[in-house]
């Protein structure tokens, strides 16, 4: 199985495979959207929780949200008794908001068995199918024969980002609104300045999706051609703190595009340093 997503039914038919491994990677903190509010915890027969924040995140370092290590990244799938026969699954709670970080962190340490849950418990809950109020308990002692393959390519740092603006075949999407992008909405992180990274291109993440689900490939496709210049050879996709910009470069994974970079800093980073920055909002 080769394709980056899976559904709610092929998902329900499999939830019991031995080689089965379903994440619960929901995050607690929300932006850019309104969140889907749940009464009581609600989650998929036999899914693993994951915290994004803790388990698969640097936490050392002053970036927010930063890509964890190598080593983090072993340990984590380990304590989730996960190794190289396992086939994962990931959803969260939102449809599709953290799932596609947590896909590229995977494919970015090497792990090829990963799919995202398309619609996530939203559109599990929506074709009523059973859920469970809590999590299930990871398998204790297992021994994980995973070992990453970290891919440099996949994450890139401020000051590559900084050297490719100059060049055309290199294109900067920004998954945030068009408001913050523009500068005319204020940024919600302290002393980060407003506006975008210089020749970078917005497409909010919204725009990939069709209510919690991705959008067809014929329309992602579209999308793409319609906002991207004809010379794109490479992208980078930047955001907030690299959260829903991974929203978006799934997108253009599932689009056919195959040489993509996540800016892990985003604005958190790009926003509060001395790079330049297009139209800024004059305080």
């Amino acid at each position: 199985m080769n394709s980056v997503l899976v559904s709610c039914e092929w998902l329900e038919e499999h939830l019991h495979d031995s080689n089965i491994v379903v994440l619960d990677v929901s995050m607690e903190k929300i932006v850019g959207k309104t969140p889907h509010i749940y009464d009581a915890l609600q989650v998929i027969p036999t899914s693993l929780k994951c915290s994004l924040e803790l388990d698969f995140s640097d936490t050392l370092s002053h970036s927010v949200n930063a890509f964890p290590t190598q080593t983090q990244f072993d340990r984590g799938i380990a304590q989730l008794g996960i190794d190289q026969h396992s086939v994962v699954v990931l959803y969260d709670n939102q449809g599709i908001y953290s799932s596609p970080r947590a896909w590229w962190i995977f494919k970015t340490m090497g792990f090829k068995n990963v799919h995202i849950l398309n619609g996530g418990l939203p559109q599990w809950i929506q074709e009523q199918r059973q859920t469970s109020n809590e999590h299930a308990v990871p398998q204790k002692n297992v021994v994980s024969s995973f070992k990453s393959r970290y891919k440099v390519n996949n994450v890139c740092s401020s000051e590559y980002v900084f050297q490719s603006i100059p060049d055309n075949r290199i294109v900067v999407v920004d998954a945030r609104s068009s408001s913050r992008f523009s500068g005319i909405e204020k940024e919600p992180r302290a002393g980060a300045r407003s506006g975008h990274i210089p020749n970078s291109n917005n497409i909010p993440f919204g725009l990939v999706l069709d209510d919690v689900v991705f959008k067809s490939e014929a329309e992602l496709t579209k999308l793409f051609s319609d906002k991207l210049p004809i010379s794109t050879e490479q992208l980078i996709f930047s955001c907030g703190s690299g959260i829903t910009a991974c929203i978006v470069l799934v997108a253009a994974v599932i689009s056919g595009f195959n040489h993509l970079t996540l800016y892990d800093g985003s604005w958190a980073e790009w926003g509060s340093s001395q790079y330049p920055v297009a139209n800024e909002l004059i305080n």
